[in-house]
């Protein structure tokens, strides 16, 4: 059973590190201001501001500051600022170890997600795919943060991942499974592999979602993760959104579902609102949930945080 971070209380410190992409100053100071009014103290890493390109300093420097935000005692919630690429390349500098020894809450989405599922297998930690930094903006629905805090700050369980009204979820096979919940990013999992951090979904519930990709390129990436036994390993798959993907040769993403994954035959739900989508329901990535597929129902079935 993973580890359970501490539950998250108003009052608590946030550290804020950059792990990916630069993200511009004003929606980092926005984001912090944000938190700062809901009554959380923050701490800023060293690095939150910097740019080096496409990534927000280099791997050490970044992930030297994501340790130092797991081992400050004070800090009981760590809070990347976005996801964009490069999340990969701090992995092999971080000690899982001292992960494991200090169980902090850690949300994201998008390349994150790689991160998220790193430290449930290698640290034992249950993760968050929900809310970045700059999602602590304006226009962002209270739904994400209903979600984000019902899955961080109360120990209620079971706990039921609604859709928000007008999105149903969809069994699209038939089926009724619990077992831990892992998944994300696809193309950050499909990068992943043939890696010693590439996902593993044995007997688990795989979750899938992307954003601004082409149907030929999601087909692509679908086809590379049953290749490398993936889909055969879970026991069921989520489908959640494909934000901003465009159709490729006539193929939509709800075509691609429907001819290269429900012929696998293992429970699988679309629908969900997910990571880049406008609504993003919180996965705890190493919660035991339960996938009901005739119900079309998710529920998580265990706090995935500790008193």
């Amino acid at each position: 059973m993973a580890i359970k971070p501490p539950v998250l209380r108003q009052g608590d410190t946030i550290g804020i590190v950059t792990i990916g992409s630069p993200l511009e100053a004003s929606i980092i100071n926005e984001g912090i201001a944000n938190l700062k009014s809901r009554g959380f103290n923050v701490v800023v890493g060293k690095y939150v501001y910097s740019s080096n390109g496409f990534l927000a300093g280099t791997d050490g420097q970044q992930a030297s500051d994501l340790m130092d935000m797991f081992l400050n005692e004070q800090v009981k919630m760590i809070l990347p600022t976005r996801g964009g690429v490069g999340v990969a390349g701090i992995l092999p500098y971080l000690d899982f170890a001292v992960i494991e020894q200090n169980p902090k809450i850690i949300s994201g989405y998008s390349d994150i997600t790689i991160l998220l599922n790193v430290l449930y297998q290698y640290a034992n930690l249950t993760t968050f795919q929900s809310l970045l930094l700059l999602d602590f903006t304006r226009g962002t629905p209270d739904y994400n943060y209903h979600q984000f805090f019902s899955a961080t700050a109360t120990l209620v369980s079971p706990r039921q991942i609604l859709n928000p009204p007008g999105m149903p979820l969809l069994g699209k096979v038939p089926g009724n499974v619990t077992a831990e919940i892992v998944g994300g990013n696809l193309t950050s999992f499909v990068d992943s592999l043939g890696t010693p951090f590439e996902i593993d979904t044995k007997g688990k519930i795989l979750l899938i979602e992307d954003t601004h990709e082409p149907m030929n390129t999601i087909y692509r990436y679908i086809t590379h993760l049953r290749i490398a036994g993936k889909l055969d390993d879970c026991i069921g798959i989520i489908m959640g959104e494909c934000t901003k993907c465009e159709a490729a040769y006539g193929k939509t993403y709800e075509e691609v579902i429907d001819e290269f994954l429900v012929p696998l035959g293992k429970p699988l739900m679309t629908g969900l609102a997910t990571a880049h989508g406008y609504y993003k329901a919180a996965i705890p990535i190493g919660a035991k949930v339960n996938m009901n597929t005739i119900n079309q129902t998710l529920t998580v079935m265990e706090p995935a945080v500790s008193v």
